[in-house]
């Protein structure tokens, strides 16, 4: 491949192949098994095949193919096992690699947005690609001042790319559901579609990386790049060294998987918090395990990548978030129920039952309810099959709920997440990271035990005036 194929016509053919060959593949399993090889070994094979042309095709569009692959990859957990196997290897393919920008393509980007001397900022500059991504590809360089640093080059072409994949891929998202079977593709694709503006704008990025880089400078748990320079097409980020989380999903040992997974669940719900913006891409090739010298997981932090997709929350997480789920936990299903309907999670014209939505949100509160959790591929198939099998009381009121699109981008970052925690199969403080920082979920300390302390004298004799009483501690 010699550059982004940009003619629209190209992309579509290559992106309409995808259901063609699926059908094509599939009239050649039937011919297998009428030839009397066993319907196991066709269906394994089939598989195998559509995962290998999925990944090769939305690997060389880059583009909005590329970043829908992307959002695919951290759902591949939810699907059947006799499916997983081969769509995993191919779409976590899609998480660290893509074929690269001929050297000469970058090079013409960094004349026009550094000028003919962009040399002299570097002192050195690889024209291999470390990483790629949807619209751009990073290198690894060494600033003038001689900090190490990671330059993302934009694709040029890349915005019409993604309008045009995405487009296309809208229009026959049908079509694709037998790639990805029990997912409802279209509603994603939308989402990505809408977010196109923000991913090519390297300033917002910038931004967005600057005011996390700030509020986590010397943070125990998490470490986010600074940046050091930024123009329409060019990012260039302090270099972060670092275990890939893909490889810790791969073959990481049981302590290094809990590690990024709770250090994962304390970034999402920290962030918001913290910085005003939800960091909406966090799919396994966005982070990394920074070790700094030392090989003890416990002593780990989350590198964190790509600021090209966040949503701004300056509030936080909507309280009603964290109330409802605290009121689904603690039985409270009216209140649950009314708060739901206020926030348009149920439209004015549909009753349901309190109790019925209590039931259908607690399994989703599963991980909160113990100390700790273990996600699996496992219970994540679960939850999918009792969403999406149509005879289910689960299915049949799903339906009638709705999502406001104030939320559309924290639930999927919030699968997203939940996805790549089954597949590192973590064991999670889910609960007291929620209780920590998500607005209304901690429980509600009842009144005669939030007594001042000068009070607690006052309590009786039997307490020892020299030892701190259990009240106190």
């Amino acid at each position: 491949m010699s550059d982004l194929p940009r003619k629209a016509v190209t992309r579509t053919a290559k992106l309409a192949a995808l259901p063609l060959g699926f059908a094509g593949r599939s009239a050649w399993g039937l011919g297998k098994r009428l030839g009397g090889i066993s319907a196991d070994l066709v269906g394994q094979e089939l598989q195998q095949r559509t995962a290998e042309q999925l990944f090769k095709v939305l690997g060389e569009l880059k583009g909005g193919a590329m970043k829908f692959g992307q959002a695919l990859s951290v759902f591949e957990s939810a699907l059947p096992d006799e499916l997983a196997g081969p769509y995993r290897a191919a779409l976590t393919r899609l998480q660290e690699a893509a074929p690269p920008m001929p050297a000469g393509t970058v090079h013409s980007v960094l004349t026009e947005q550094l000028g003919e001397e962009w040399q002299e900022c570097f002192t050195e500059f690889d024209d291999r690609p470390s990483a790629a991504a949807s619209i751009g590809q990073v290198h690894r360089a060494v600033w003038h001042d001689g900090r190490d640093v990671a330059v993302k080059v934009q694709y040029p072409g890349a915005g019409e790319a993604l309008v045009s994949d995405l487009t296309q891929l809208g229009r026959f998202a049908r079509l694709l559901g037998p790639l990805v079977p029990g997912m409802d593709l279209k509603p994603l694709i939308a989402e990505l579609h809408d977010r196109i503006t923000e991913e090519l704008d390297y300033s917002l990025e910038a931004e967005a990386q600057h005011a996390f880089a700030e509020e986590y400078e010397a943070d125990e748990d998490v470490v986010v790049p600074r940046v050091v320079r930024q123009t329409d097409q060019i990012l260039v980020s302090e270099w972060l060294e670092g275990i890939p989380l893909s490889e810790v999903i791969a073959e990481g040992s049981q302590e290094e998987r809990d590690r990024a997974g709770q250090l994962l669940s304390r970034f999402l719900f920290s962030g918001t918090v913290r910085t005003g913006l939800l960091h909406a891409d966090p799919h396994p090739g966005n982070f990394r395990l920074v070790t700094e010298g030392s090989a003890e997981p416990g002593n780990w932090r989350l590198g964190v990548l790509d600021f090209g997709t966040v949503d701004r929350l300056p509030d936080g997480l909507p309280p009603t978030i964290g109330e409802v789920l605290r009121m689904t936990l603690d039985g409270d299903a009216e209140t649950a129920y009314e708060l739901l309907r206020e926030e348009g999670f149920v439209k004015e014209r549909i009753e349901l039952d309190p109790e019925a939505v209590r039931e259908y949100l607690l399994p989703i509160v599963e991980p909160a309810c113990v100390e700790e959790f273990t996600f699996s591929r496992e219970w994540l198939r679960g939850q999918a099959a009792r969403v999406a099998d149509p005879r289910s009381p689960a299915h049949q009121l799903g339906r009638q709920l709705n999502l406001p699109p104030s939320y559309l981008l924290i639930h999927r970052v919030t699968l997203s997440t939940i996805g790549v925690l089954c597949q590192l199969g973590a064991t999670v403080r889910m609960r007291d990271e929620m209780e920590t920082w998500v607005p209304g979920f901690a429980p509600t300390v009842p009144e005669e035990e939030s007594t001042d302390a000068e009070e607690l004298p006052e309590l009786g004799p039997e307490s020892d005036a020299g030892e701190p009483s259990e009240a106190v501690s």
